[in-house]
């Protein structure tokens, strides 16, 4: 197995979302699915948001809205992450 090395914000009581420098993502939803495109460091970028939510000090109910006006690609549809220790 590969072992890949990401650097994930501590949890300060706030969530703060770091992106690679060359990010791109772009979300849609065809034929009633959820579809995620990314470069490699919109990828790399997801995976940090996601390890900073899976952090034991993030409160159950934390999340985060992406879109097109914050960091999304244009015609992108609104995501929202967020960690629900009750699933």
């Amino acid at each position: 197995m590969k072992e890949i090395k990401i650097n994930i914000p501590e949890y300060d009581g706030a969530i703060e979302l770091v992106w690679d420098d060359n990010f791109r993502i772009k979300t849609s939803t065809p034929y009633d699915s959820i579809t995620i495109e990314a470069n490699r460091d919109g990828l790399l970028s997801l995976a940090r948001h996601l390890l900073l939510l899976a952090q034991e000090e993030v409160p159950n109910g934390s999340h985060f809205h992406l879109d097109e006006f914050n960091s999304l690609e244009d015609s992108s549809v609104e995501l929202i992450i967020s960690k629900n220790e009750e699933l």
